[in-house]
């Protein structure tokens, strides 16, 4: 299995160092963008399996950002965790609607934060497995011809 990729998205540099250090034990390679812009940008790049996404970020917002990483086909499939400080169930409908798969409430909790990480990371390998043998069916399907 590919070593997985995490986007750490969040414009404070002490919330950033926070989860770096929660994910130390954690395979994976980690990047970090500091807005919503920059979030954009590095999803391009970086291409990561998963976002830890701060929803009150510059530039644009976590919902914003969210709602464009799964309204675009070629990234739909990132998983995106938003970890924000906000948590009036309005604000966890907004994250609903914008597409997120989970939210995490600040303060984080370190064995919360890890056990969520390793399930989307998880389901996200699972779902990529699925795909490809999907599309290995449906080519040895097409590749086969028309049944006489």
């Amino acid at each position: 299995m590919p070593r997985s990729k995490i986007l750490i998205a969040d414009d404070n540099a002490t919330n950033v160092e926070l989860l770096e250090a929660y994910l130390t034990g954690v395979d994976c390679e980690i990047a970090v963008a500091v807005d919503g812009r920059d979030t954009l940008d590095k999803v391009a790049s970086f291409q990561p399996d998963l976002i830890l996404l701060d929803v009150m970020m510059p530039k644009l917002n976590g919902f914003e950002v969210c709602q464009k990483i799964k309204s675009d086909p070629a990234t739909s499939k990132i998983m995106v965790l938003m970890v924000t400080a906000l948590n009036e169930r309005g604000d966890v409908e907004r994250a609903v609607a914008a597409g997120t798969d989970d939210f995490l409430s600040k303060p984080i909790h370190k064995l919360e934060l890890l056990k969520r990480v390793e399930n989307m990371l998880k389901l996200r390998h699972v779902t990529d497995e699925v795909e490809r043998l999907r599309r290995y069916i449906q080519d040895m399907e097409d590749s086969s011809g028309p049944k006489t």
